[in-house]
């Protein structure tokens, strides 16, 4: 009896050493990316939809190479995000760190940031994030469409700054934190931003996000990123194969100017392998008091087919856009209320 006694309370002892030594393990860096690449047709042989990162016309064009490496041991993490190529370089705003004649990067630095739990429910982290604004993101990873939104050309792609975290429960997080001017890895008038985020997940059928940001930027008050900005994000799963997500947005600009709308995200599942997706835009700019502009309007509507085999998405797309004002230009240079396109692309993820 005392020798079984004795073998069971060694297994037991052994049994938690071996947990505990897996538990403080160091695990290795992870690595992750994507690439795509697409081909787009307007319908008035013009790019005219200029939102973000489909801009050729008639052109078998790449999108970009993008690269993540992120670590976590314990309370301490990091990120670092590099992309190669058009969409993340040059067609995401920033190609330089700021200095006068620093246009020459051939990358783009998506994310830069290191993070540490404080306690289990608050964590600091610091660096140069992917923007908590919106519901789209730079990735074409990440976002069901390949053409992107009025709202997301408009808001902000990244955040520089220090924010904290903190998670009441499972279900309710407050962020907030101080950042730099719009998309700059160096703010020139000092950190000028105040952003802040309220998640609320009740189950994991549905999320909300709303969030706030304001500040000053070195431009002036006629700079884009000198304002107030108020976002809604919502996602909800009504079915395992019906999705709709929200985006609402208001910025309103120090000068009088600004933007503000809506998206609305509806998704069908048929199957593990194929979706369809719609997006419905309302984007308005407001009046710029400054020179007297009116306000402009544009209704824009994504249909998006999507076949995906494990990393790879094969992207079908058609979008229409129509506008209140004569923004677009027909083959004959003559203005048009309206436009069109069609794209094909492929995204491979890793």
């Amino acid at each position: 009896m005392k020798k079984l006694l004795t073998t069971v309370i060694l297994s037991v002892f052994l049994i938690n050493t071996a947990i505990s030594q897996e538990e403080n393990k160091e695990k290795g860096i992870e690595i992750s990316g994507s690439v795509d690449t697409y081909w787009k047709y307007d319908f008035q042989n013009k790019p005219n939809i200029n939102t973000y990162f489909t801009e050729d016309n008639n052109s078998v064009s790449i999108g970009m190479v993008d690269l993540a490496v992120k670590k976590k041991f314990k309370k301490a993490s990091f990120v670092g995000e590099l992309s190669f190529g058009p969409r993340g370089q040059y067609r995401s705003i920033m190609n330089g760190d700021g200095q006068a004649g620093d246009d020459k990067n051939s990358f783009h630095i998506q994310n830069l940031y290191v993070g540490y739990d404080l306690t289990e429910k608050l964590n600091l982290t610091a660096g140069f994030m992917g923007t908590f604004v919106g519901f789209e993101v730079i990735s074409p990873t990440y976002n069901f469409h390949y053409s992107t939104s009025y709202l997301f050309g408009a808001g902000p792609f990244q955040d520089a700054g220090l924010k904290a975290t903190y998670s009441f429960s499972d279900k309710v997080a407050l962020m907030v934190g101080i950042f730099n001017d719009w998309n700059v890895y160096q703010d020139m008038n000092g950190v000028s931003h105040v952003g802040s985020q309220l998640a609320y997940t009740p189950n994991d059928k549905s999320s909300f996000y709303l969030n706030f940001l304001t500040g000053s930027s070195a431009g002036g008050k006629t700079n884009y990123s000198s304002g107030t900005l108020v976002d809604l994000v919502a996602n909800y799963d009504f079915t395992p194969k019906f999705f709709l997500g929200l985006n609402a947005t208001n910025y309103k600009k120090r000068d009088g100017g600004g933007y503000s709308g809506v998206a609305l995200y509806p998704r069908v599942h048929f199957s593990e392998n194929f979706g369809l997706g719609l997006r419905e835009e309302f984007f308005q700019t407001h009046k710029e008091e400054e020179n007297g502009i009116p306000s402009a309007n544009i209704l824009a509507t994504t249909l998006t087919a999507e076949y995906s085999y494990h990393g790879f998405k094969f992207i079908p797309e058609i979008r229409i856009d129509k506008g209140s004002t004569e923004r677009f230009i027909k083959n004959d240079l003559s203005p048009t209320k309206s436009a069109g396109q069609f794209l094909l692309a492929c995204v491979y993820s890793f």
